[in-house]
């Protein structure tokens, strides 16, 4: 099997994520008259190594387990001595905003192990050098590292439950929008390659050549935590049904259950390569992409926007580049194709009422919030598309698609800055939210309330809309008019 398509080296590293991306939960206090024994069994119950002693919210020491071993044990103290008498009370502290990097030099330094993480004098949170080496674990790098070592499926599952905590500690550490959608689709094409190695180990080598392409936001370099599968298969055209069916369906079936194992979800639409209408020869992908395009029905214009979003992921990339090369010759002079496009694309509008005032859904389960995803981000993806479809652009990615599109005149470098800008801070909100839901130990989503935002962030919403729905309008007046 050939290599997988590069993946973007943007793990971080301790000296520019801050201590806050380490705390994973509230510190365990005890006051320092209880004795001892109760303090160690306080610490037992809550699975830590450490508890802080506090009094009327000031800390007045810190007991570590190599306390309990040197000062209690060791020397035969009684366990029913108040916990005070074996802290340690002249405590170095760190503040949630500093480099992780400097409370690594501090316990260096001093040669301890924990150290108090305060907020304005408060005490939030407690740090060990086992954060510290769990945080460099959990960096893109070491994290992709792991998941190819991996030889079962459980193992993977595993592994794969660190991303969210990758996702968040992006978040906290200020990472680009952009630069973390290519970190978590990586780690997902890092899961999709291990796959289809474990899946050819059971099964053998394929029969014929294949490219595994990854589709949707996987495809455009856009996961975020909440991602379901979006794949194909573009097989060579040697393939007969009849000889090479069965270890096709068996390649696809494994590597989707597996992805499914790992967090990301069946597609509602079952737009993945366990599907056979979507695990076909190039000749018969060259047939879809010619009938979507000379037939703009809705639904070929909904699998157009599946799956001209298609990536490389491994196999025999020349498979896939032909296919994209031949359909972007043809786009761009396709002016009913491209009409269709843009009138589906309008389906998705920001969330502005006719005043310019952010408007929430009014009923149902997400009633009060705004849908950052179909409402704010998928409409700027469309608007993405469109160009790169009448430019015939070859770049997938969002943001390279608005870059590229402004060089070839599709639209203004100016107005390209501003969508760039828009979609960074619309998927930095998105990723925002869903840390924080990730955090609470809720599933992550992309309903926003606007209780959520300060009055400058409502501003910046309404402006980025008000950007998109304008944009939206220009091609609306290019395309359609006339002809609504």
């Amino acid at each position: 099997m050939s290599d997988p398509a590069p993946a973007l080296d943007d793990s971080l590293t301790l000296s520019t994520t801050p201590v806050r991306a380490l705390l994973r939960r509230a510190p365990v206090c005890v006051p320092p008259e209880l004795p001892i024994r109760a303090a160690a069994q306080r610490m037992r119950e809550h699975g830590v190594s450490s508890v802080l002693v506090t009094q009327d919210g000031a800390l007045l020491g810190i007991v570590t387990d190599r306390d309990l071993r040197n000062r209690v044990l060791a020397v035969g103290l009684d366990p029913q001595r108040p916990v005070i008498e074996v802290a340690t009370t002249a405590l170095q502290t760190v503040d949630i905003g500093d480099a992780a990097f400097d409370a690594l030099l501090l316990m260096a330094r001093l040669n301890i192990h924990h150290v108090p993480v305060t907020d304005g004098g408060r005490v939030v949170g407690l740090i060990s050098s086992t954060d510290l080496h769990q945080r460099q674990s959990d960096s893109a790098v070491v994290l992709a590292q792991a998941i190819h070592q991996q030889d079962d499926v459980e193992d993977l599952r595993q592994v794969a439950s660190r991303i969210g905590a990758l996702q968040r500690q992006l978040v906290a550490a200020g990472t680009s929008a952009h630069a973390m959608g290519r970190v978590v689709s990586a780690m997902t094409d890092a899961l999709t390659v291990r796959l289809l190695q474990l899946a050819e180990r059971k099964l053998g080598p394929a029969p014929v050549p294949y490219a595994w392409v990854a589709a949707g936001s996987q495809g455009r370099n856009e996961q975020t935590a909440k991602s379901d599968q979006d794949n194909c298969l573009v097989l060579d055209d040697a393939y007969d049904e009849a000889r090479h069916g069965a270890y096709f369906e068996a390649l696809a079936r494994f590597v989707c259950d597996g992805l499914n194992a790992c967090g990301y979800v069946y597609c509602p639409g079952e737009m993945m390569a366990m599907t056979a209408q979507w695990r076909q020869p190039l000749a018969r992908w060259r047939e879809y992409f010619r009938r979507w395009i000379d037939t703009p029905d809705p639904k070929a214009l909904m699998l157009t926007c599946v799956f001209f979003d298609q990536r490389f992921v491994a196999g025999e990339r020349s498979l896939l580049e032909t296919l994209r090369a031949e359909v972007l010759a043809r786009t761009p002079s396709q002016r009913i194709f491209l009409a269709h496009m843009v009138g589906n694309a309008l389906t998705h509008t920001p969330p502005l009422n006719w005043l310019g005032h952010l408007q929430t859904i009014r009923h149902g389960e997400h009633a009060g919030t705004i849908d950052l995803k179909h409402g704010a981000i998928v409409p700027i993806i469309d608007l993405a598309r469109v160009y790169a479809l009448a430019g015939g652009i070859a770049a997938v990615n969002t943001r390279e698609r608005l870059l590229h599109s402004a060089e070839s005149g599709e639209i203004s470098a100016a107005r390209a800055r501003d969508l760039v800008d828009a979609l960074e801070f619309l998927t930095t909100l998105r990723v925002q939210h869903q840390a924080r839901l990730l955090e609470a130990g809720h599933a992550a989503d992309n309903h926003l309330r606007l209780e959520e935002l300060s009055d400058l962030e409502r501003r910046h919403l309404k402006d980025a809309f008000a950007v998109v729905k304008d944009l939206q309008g220009v091609l609306e007046k290019r395309y359609l008019a006339g002809r609504l």
